[in-house]
């Protein structure tokens, strides 16, 4: 299975977020998910009276991308891209503009205990444009609810928006500046911003294909490890497993990053063997034998070694995931090699003739 990405528009209101979603649906495959605006029932009269109407408008806003985000997202992922018009992080960022006293701090409990549920984008794409382009294209398309807004307001919010992206750290963030594009209707402005996108999501975005498994045959991560533990399973269920938590979690699938995380593990391990050698040999000045030394020390360190060598498995398991390898054949056809090999002293002895 590839693992799908994950893309986010992000932007202030009337910037093209949802357009932009929609155009590069055809172009990347997958799902589109799109912030749910007319459902709000106080959405109208928070633009008439912010400060009255704010508390109730923001949370119904935070409820309804929670639920978008745990319920459409994590499945929608497991069978093609998803590109969505917003990031949920954004919902803060709001919530900090409008609310304040009592009401932030009841919005603060309620997001803190929500966020941490969330599936992080793999690419945040942020429409910027000034304040006047901004009203410009709010009016022509003249939505009801936002007829009457105050463009002290989308400037504040603006502003806000500059700041939340300087400091996003979740993901990668590519930032187009849209003030003289006009994507919508203009074939090359379209393509070049198309273009610029599917440039960023091929930095460590995609993960490689791995043969003889498809998207549709893989379960939930929870689901798969039950089914690990109840039986033997080779290599490449392991590897499915990893492909269907590294989607759900989106951790990072770019290969030479892993391979770091793989030597880091392999270090950790190191610490643990020259630990139990420098006790081993204490021991062995205190009177035991060479064999009970070690036993000893193995007794005292085995845990610490096996969780060191499962995060080293794991790592393997994802470099191959990455490179699109099916390590169990890969080991396979390796070790049918050595065993036809002729070895001497732990040297391969070259073939005469």
């Amino acid at each position: 299975m590839a693992r799908h990405p994950y893309v986010a528009i992000e932007g202030v209101i009337g910037v093209g977020k949802t357009s932009l979603a929609r155009l590069m649906q055809p172009e990347i495959g997958g799902q589109v998910l799109l912030e749910e605006f007319e459902e709000n029932p106080f959405l109208s009269n928070f633009y008439d009276d912010r400060e009255r109407h704010a508390f109730q408008t923001q949370i119904f806003f935070l409820l309804s991308r929670y639920r978008q985000q745990t319920s459409f997202v994590p499945k929608a992922l497991l069978t093609g891209p998803v590109v969505a018009d917003y990031v949920f992080d954004k919902d803060r960022l709001f919530a900090q503009l409008n609310l304040s006293g009592d009401e932030l701090a009841m919005y603060e409990r309620v997001y803190t205990a929500l966020g941490e549920k969330m599936r992080q984008p793999d690419l945040v794409i942020y429409l910027r444009a000034d304040l006047d382009v901004l009203m410009r294209r709010i009016q022509a398309r003249d939505r009801p609810y936002e007829r009457n807004m105050d463009p002290a307001y989308i400037e504040e919010l603006r502003l806000a928006y500059e700041e939340f992206v300087a400091s996003y750290q979740d993901a990668p963030v590519l930032v187009i500046d849209t003030n003289n594009l006009d994507f919508v209707l203009n074939e090359d402005d379209r393509g070049r911003v198309i273009e610029r996108i599917k440039s960023s999501l091929q930095f460590g975005v995609y993960q490689t294909q791995l043969p003889g498994v498809e998207a549709a045959s893989l379960l939930e991560p929870g689901e798969m490890l039950h089914d690990l533990e109840a039986r033997p399973h080779g290599l490449t269920e392991f590897q499915q497993f990893h492909l269907s938590l590294d989607a759900e979690k989106g951790f990072d699938s770019d290969l030479y990053f892993n391979f770091i995380g793989l030597n880091e593990e392999i270090g950790e391990l190191a610490r643990v063997l020259k630990l139990m050698w420098s006790r081993q040999s204490r021991y062995g000045m205190n009177g035991l034998s060479a064999r009970e030394a070690f036993e000893k020390v193995l007794v005292q360190n085995r845990e610490r070694i096996q969780d060191e060598l499962a995060d080293c498995l794991a790592y393997l398991l994802k470099l191959s995931n990455y490179a699109g390898i099916d390590l169990e054949q890969a080991y396979l056809h390796k070790m049918t090699i050595n065993a036809n090999r002729s070895w001497k002293d732990g040297q391969v002895v070259p073939e005469e003739g």
